[in-house]
């Protein structure tokens, strides 16, 4: 991310890193990553794993989907005053949007159908059809030079958008009943649902930005329209069409206008300078109410799957102590050298994200067939593909290849 102000600052212009966002973003970055690869391995205790769909409750695994929409609301005021302080017209805005949130959703269609298109349709095996979208779409949203080779940059990004279109094109699945159709748009896969949610938050969040109790207001108005959801009312994703409602039932909206609150008890540099001290004392406060609301809602169940309100409050309580933690060490103690192995990960995030599926739909085959599956040699594999994706990253990102919505 960019700079972003400091909570106290003589003015707007004063600047400084906020390595704490990105320190939160790169470790849940590698604990994706590895939960996702662990969840190949057998014979590991039951918080290893997803909490089972049937059961009520959760594990850690479960708080890292959520962890990232939380981090995209803390970042959107960042973004959007950042974008606003340069001069961008609402149209501009708004448009920028539009596209980085279509960008994510086509994205994570491509990764929600890589195992679905009929070879003998396509023309291409499930792992090639794959590949050669999601090499479209990296190269189409790489960060490019602005100078030197300005001709070869273009050719490759629109090069990238070629392969894109056409492997959209030629995309064709079998379905049950022996027919033929084009992508499955049932599941948006979890790029997919952050542009969903991203947009949402940006709707809500964007025409009451001047206002400082907005995001507590949000927030408790998506609580309750989940909370009436789950107790019998019609959800309201039942009377839109699905492309275009973004809000769900409040659900996972939610998640992110509570890390918008977040951003606000420490970022926010309207009124008074904050000490580290009071802020400290807001988040746990803070913490402290969303746990207490989760707690409270537990007889409507936990669930990720169903994205429960209880699930949602625990989930946003454990990223604001979670983050509470990073802030005091890394940009309040100064100590940021431990977590440089995520580093990478937290500035050239979807880059990396993407990684771990191209080294699946390549290499998964030889991966799956020549390594353990179950028990602690299982966890050690995990480990090392973790190190190894953050690895590609590092170096990736030391050559400046990144991609960028």
């Amino acid at each position: 991310m960019g700079s972003t102000p400091v909570i106290g600052a003589p003015a707007l212009s004063a600047r400084v890193r906020v390595h704490s966002l990105d320190i939160f973003r790169g470790l849940t970055m590698a604990v994706m990553i590895f939960v996702n690869d662990l969840a190949g391995v057998k014979g590991l205790p039951w918080w290893t794993y997803h909490m089972p769909s049937k059961q009520s409750g959760m594990t850690y695994v479960d708080v890292v989907f959520p962890a990232f929409l939380f981090i995209v609301g803390m970042s959107i005021p960042f973004a959007v005053e950042r974008r606003l302080e340069r001069g961008d017209s609402w149209l501009r805005l708004w448009t920028h949007i539009l596209l980085r949130s279509f960008s994510l959703i086509v994205l994570g269609l491509i990764l929600a159908n890589a195992g679905k298109p009929d070879p003998r349709l396509t023309g291409l095996p499930a792992g090639a059809w794959a590949t050669l979208a999601l090499v479209g779409g990296i190269l189409f949203w790489l960060v490019y030079p602005s100078r030197g080779r300005r001709g070869l940059w273009l050719a490759l990004k629109y090069f990238g958008l070629v392969l894109l279109v056409v492997a959209l094109a030629i995309f064709r699945r079998s379905t049950p009943n022996g027919g033929t159709a084009w992508l499955d748009f049932r599941y948006w896969e979890i790029l997919g649902l952050i542009g969903r949610v991203y947009l949402a938050a940006c709707i809500l969040y964007i025409p009451f930005r001047k206002l400082r109790w907005a995001p507590a207001a949000l927030l408790a108005a998506l609580t309750a329209l989940n909370v009436a959801s789950r107790m019998g009312m019609t959800p309201l994703q039942r009377l839109f069409p699905y492309a275009l409602w973004p809000f769900d039932s409040g659900e996972l909206p939610s998640i992110a206008i509570a890390g918008v609150l977040a951003h606000q008890i420490f970022f926010d540099d309207r009124g008074p300078a904050a000490s580290f001290r009071r802020k400290a004392m807001l988040a746990a406060a803070y913490a402290a109410a969303l746990l207490a609301g989760g707690w409270a809602f537990t007889f409507l169940g936990i669930s990720k799957n169903a994205a429960t309100p209880a699930w949602c409050l625990y989930s946003c309580g454990a990223s604001v102590v979670l983050f509470l933690a990073i802030y005091w060490i890394a940009d309040v103690g100064g100590h940021r050298a431990w977590a440089a192995f995520a580093a990478p990960a937290g500035s050239n995030t979807l880059l990396t994200y993407l990684l771990p599926d191209l080294f699946y739909f390549t290499l998964g085959g030889v991966y799956s067939a020549w390594t353990p599956h179950a028990g602690w040699p299982g966890v050690i594999r995990s480990v090392l593909f973790t190190a190894c994706m953050l690895a590609i990253s590092w170096v990736l990102t030391r050559w400046k290849i990144r991609m960028q919505l």
